[in-house]
């Protein structure tokens, strides 16, 4: 603001607005002051009159805190990143200040700006033909008055003085920029010396995938820094230097990796608003944090899986088992169905009990097993259900992309399910540093009974709490509410008995012999054999791989036989029940086979005292008799025309004999050929 901005004339409700210390806290005071001491007066323009005082005619003191003040007005108007009047081609030094103050924190901006006001303030009293000194006394005290009001740390001449002296030669448009980073034209950065090798070696050293620690690295660099007689700053200055140089997403890379990168990525906001109840499902496994002792006498952490409706995010379904499995992911899509009918939309991630052939046969992109061109339909694609698969990046899938993910975090069945009070005692921590004092570990659990009934009362009380915060409960209605209100509007998919019996059934594809029987590898095996299963109508039939259906429980029971296509072809019975009768069974002994023998090599690994390399290293060394070689002596013949030349070669020499037998014969061919 120039001295040319400033009003001549004041009326006295406009000092009283000022708020200046020098005058009366009145209007009618300060009309009696200005008659007092006789200043000049004009007839004020505009609405009701009266008369203004000239600032000329005021004391020295007042004159002075009105140019403050207003200089003071004009700064804080200004925006919180000022923009500098650009001149039609702006130096590389302005675009440096006003990039390295764009840069700078809201803390050092703003006070930068009131530094600001206090040379605008200096600088109109110089204009007035002050003297610098005495204007930066005059403004020195006025903002320490103010400083000692508010208790703030108040400002010296001499701070005021080497601010003046680092910007008077500037251009105003860089002032702000200037006493932000407090340099002048000829200043010095204030950063630290650091040599550019040993920059390098802390950062090749700090940002590596091992993740150390930074004093760690900082104790490396102080070494190699004698060695090599590196200049080297402090630790916190290399703190500094690597939140301003470096951007926190390549910190991340370096040392976190292309996952954790990944996750700075703002996530897809998606709505609900066009799906309807029942159109989407989402399922996934939860593995309890509690001790159970299941029916067949194993203490295990269970693991349970939950179909969810994604508009509403009601649980609609649930199956528990010692691990996840296919037969559970089946028997609640069962459940599913049978109450709330066929849903259009299934999104699970990739797990192996999901992404079979049994459940997902037919789909191209399962990202498991080997995707056939014939191959069976699996479940779900025979019953009309598109299925999306959670996307799998940088080695890790996406658990956002479920919102059944949210049903197992806080709030969720980690809280309503495990830490019930029908299961106290035997909670086995949300991770291995966080242990309850009562953890008794794998040595004993809560009945199975007590189990199911916690697990069912948390599911209910998640379905049925109030006052979610979801797009479609809007802070008012629980999740069972709002499914209820808006699966009574939508038309239901009811599934016919046909695609019931895909979901009471599992299929296998087997060779079919010409006599109408086969054996299936479901049921396992018992002293090499398997069951065995025959019909009379699939005797002499052209085909030689069938499909059959089963159900998992009932292997002794009949099954159905299907050609590639789908077609039905016939029932077929077991007429030899060599193996188990359920899967459940087949199983359960090929685990305990597989624990066997790996408790079996674990006890005799240990019990052997010596490894096979400390037996050979016992081993006695294998001497060689030292026999005087004798050289072996060939008989070379050589034909030169007619006549026969022999010629004794060493073996050791046979490959140099041979070259300068070869080279001999070209000299004696080109001597015959010259004549000579």
């Amino acid at each position: 603001m120039r001295n040319d901005d400033l009003k001549t004339h004041y009326s006295a409700k406009e000092l009283l607005n000022l708020s200046l210390s020098c005058l009366p806290n009145s209007v009618q005071g300060i009309i009696y002051q200005a008659k007092k001491n006789g200043w000049a007066t004009q007839k004020r323009v505009g609405k009701g009159g009266g008369v203004e005082y000239a600032v000329m005619s005021m004391p020295e003191a007042i004159q002075t805190e009105i140019i403050i003040k207003q200089q003071k007005s004009a700064v804080n108007s200004l925006p919180v990143l000022a923009e500098p009047t650009k001149p039609a081609e702006p130096s590389a030094e302005a675009q440096m200040l006003w990039t390295a103050y764009e840069q700078g924190t809201t803390k050092a901006q703003n006070e930068a700006k009131w530094k600001l006001g206090t040379m605008f303030a200096v600088a109109e009293l110089t204009n007035t033909g002050m003297n610098i000194m005495t204007a930066l006394e005059l403004v020195c005290g006025k903002y320490n008055r103010e400083c000692e009001a508010k208790g703030e740390k108040p400002v010296s001449v001499g701070s005021l003085k080497r601010w003046w002296y680092a910007i008077k030669d500037e251009d105003r448009s860089l002032w702000l920029p200037l006493l932000m980073s407090e340099r002048g034209k000829n200043g010095k950065s204030r950063e630290a010396e650091f040599s550019e090798e040993a920059w390098a070696f802390f950062k090749a050293d700090y940002f590596r995938n091992e993740r150390p620690q930074l004093g760690s690295c900082y104790e490396r660099l102080k070494r190699a820094a004698q060695v090599n007689g590196w200049v080297i700053p402090s630790l916190s200055s290399i703190k500094r230097k690597i939140e301003r140089e470096i951007p926190k997403t390549h910190q991340v890379y370096l040392r976190e990796g292309e996952y954790a990168v990944s996750r700075y990525f703002p996530s897809l906001i998606r709505t609900i608003a066009d799906v309807d109840a029942m159109e989407w499902v989402n399922g996934d496994g939860y593995k309890h944090n509690v001790w159970v002792e299941w029916h067949n006498g194993h203490i295990i952490r269970p693991k349970t899986w939950l179909w969810q409706d994604v508009r509403t995010r009601k649980i609609l379904a649930y199956r528990c088992d010692e691990s996840e499995n296919t037969n559970m992911i089946r028997l609640a899509l069962l459940d599913v169905v049978s109450k709330y009918g066929i849903p259009k939309h299934l999104t699970i991630d990739n797990t192996k009990a999901a992404a079979n052939k049994k459940m997902t046969g037919g789909v191209k992109n399962r990202y498991r097993f080997k995707v056939q061109e014939d191959e069976v339909q699996g479940i779900i694609p025979a019953l009309g259900i598109q299925l999306h698969w959670t996307t799998v990046r940088y080695g890790r899938g996406r658990g956002q992309a479920k919102p059944i993910e949210r049903a197992f975090s806080h709030g969720g069945l980690g809280e309503l399910v495990d830490k019930h009070p029908l299961l106290a005692g035997y909670h086995a921590g949300d991770n291995a540093l966080d242990k309850p004092d009562n953890y008794q570990g794998n040595k004993a659990g809560v009945d199975y009974e007590s189990f199911i009934l916690a697990l069912e009362e948390g599911i209910q009380m998640f379905n049925e709490r109030l006052k979610r915060e979801t797009e479609v409960c809007q802070g008012k209605l629980s999740f069972e509410q709002a499914f209820e209100r808006d699966f009574a509007l939508v038309e239901k998919r009811v599934a016919t008995p046909e695609q019931l019996r895909y979901l009471l059934t599992l299929h296998e594809e087997v060779t079919l012999k010409a006599n109408g029987t086969f054996e299936l590898k479901c049921g396992g095996e018992r002293q090499g054999l398997r069951n065995r299963y025959e019909s009379y109508d699939l005797i002499g039939t052209n085909h030689k791989r069938v499909v059959v259906r089963y159900d998992p429980n009932r292997l002794h029971d009949k099954v159905w036989v299907y050609s590639q296509d789908g077609a039905y072809l016939a029932e077929a019975s077991c007429t030899r029940p060599a193996a188990f009768g359920d899967t459940q069974s087949a199983q359960d002994h090929s685990r305990k086979e597989r624990e066997f023998v790996r408790h079996t090599k674990k006890a005799a690994q240990a019990a052997q005292e010596m490894e096979v390399q400390e037996v050979a290293e016992c081993m006695p060394e294998v001497e060689f008799d030292d026999i005087p070689s004798v050289p072996q002596v060939w008989e070379v013949v050589h034909q030169e025309g007619n006549a026969m030349r022999k010629q004794e070669v060493l073996l050791e020499d046979e490959k140099v004999s041979t070259f300068h037998q070869g080279l001999d014969n070209y000299l004696a061919m080109a001597k015959k050929a010259k004549g000579l």
